[in-house]
């Protein structure tokens, strides 16, 4: 368990803005100015993964007397975000990265949308690239399972982008909060696919600006990078995807990996054999719990995991 800083929340109407940091003492201060710059009311919790740098000093510091929870070890994006669901009591819960900084009509163009939108459960904003190039206006999903950033605007959305958006904190809840366990990478894909099997929605909203530096925290397209991301692909596939599909990428996989070996040395890390082993002997090693998940998934899902797929892989 962690340690919390800061004042007791109580539930009330509004939203809760999670930030998850890691050594973010260079530029976290950017995301907590911008949330103080906010024209809606909230609150902020910061859930620091046990930084080694300045990071709470920071915080300490900061005007706009943050909440905090320190957590013993780095648990990622993922940990902490499951962590943090477990101290909202607002009626909704924004996920925000430590290098992100939202404009200061980010959260009331979120808001309205959701209010306008009673059967979406999810709204993603659109996240900038310094130089002004789209990184995310929402997640697609592709035709062999992997969650892709859109950069055109469009209302509808396969799912969000973690990086920032806004959450209906009981729908989340209700279908099985964050997993932990992916460290980082697709818990966004993998909440809004389960969203999306329990009947919601998740809606795109182009109002919502934010300026996004991207890999401040981890390195994308590190080994560590791939590792991760090829690892909870496969894993949200278990959980999510109807089990033919499922069955089908896990074997291509496998199969890619097995002939690396004639193919030549890769330049892609994920294309290295000792990478793609790992990720197969990680999959192994949790496919009992995922199964579980997935059968709990099936029973919290009004829509057969056949449907979505059907309409949304590859459009």
């Amino acid at each position: 368990m962690g340690s919390i800083v800061g004042h007791v929340e109580t539930a009330e109407s509004g939203t809760t803005v999670v930030v998850v940091t890691w050594r973010g003492a260079g530029h976290l201060t950017d995301c907590l100015d911008a949330l103080a710059a906010q024209d809606r009311p909230h609150r902020t919790l910061v859930v620091d993964n046990a930084a080694d740098d300045a990071t709470a000093r920071l915080l300490a510091a900061h005007p706009s007397a943050p909440r905090v929870l320190r957590l013993p070890r780095n648990t990622g994006y993922a940990g902490a975000m499951s962590a943090a669901l477990a101290e909202v009591t607002t009626p909704r819960m924004a996920w925000l990265n430590d290098d992100a900084a939202p404009g200061p009509g980010w959260l009331a163009a979120l808001e309205d949308a959701l209010d306008a939108a009673p059967l979406a459960a999810a709204a993603s904003a659109r996240l900038t690239r310094p130089d002004g190039s789209v990184q995310s206006t929402g997640v697609r999903l592709t035709a062999d399972g992997h969650g892709a950033d859109l950069t055109e605007p469009t209302p509808d959305v396969f799912g969000f982008c973690g990086g920032a958006a806004l959450l209906r904190t009981d729908a989340l809840r209700a279908v099985g909060g964050v997993p932990a366990s992916y460290f980082c990478y697709y818990e966004d894909t993998d909440t809004a696919w389960r969203l999306r099997l329990a009947g919601w929605d998740v809606v795109s909203v182009e109002k919502a600006q934010v300026t996004h530096l991207h890999g401040a925290s981890t390195n994308p397209g590190s080994p560590l990078f791939h590792r991760w991301n090829e690892r909870n692909r496969l894993l949200t596939l278990l959980r999510c995807a109807p089990g033919p599909v499922a069955a089908r990428e896990l074997a291509k996989f496998a199969v890619l990996t097995a002939v690396l070996p004639l193919r030549g040395k890769p330049e892609a890390a994920n294309f290295r054999l000792g990478l793609r082993a790992g990720v197969l002997a990680a999959v192994a090693a949790r496919l009992p719990a995922t199964l579980l998940a997935r059968a709990a998934i099936t029973r919290r899902s009004t829509l057969g995991r056949g449907a979505v797929w059907e309409a949304w892989a590859g459009n």
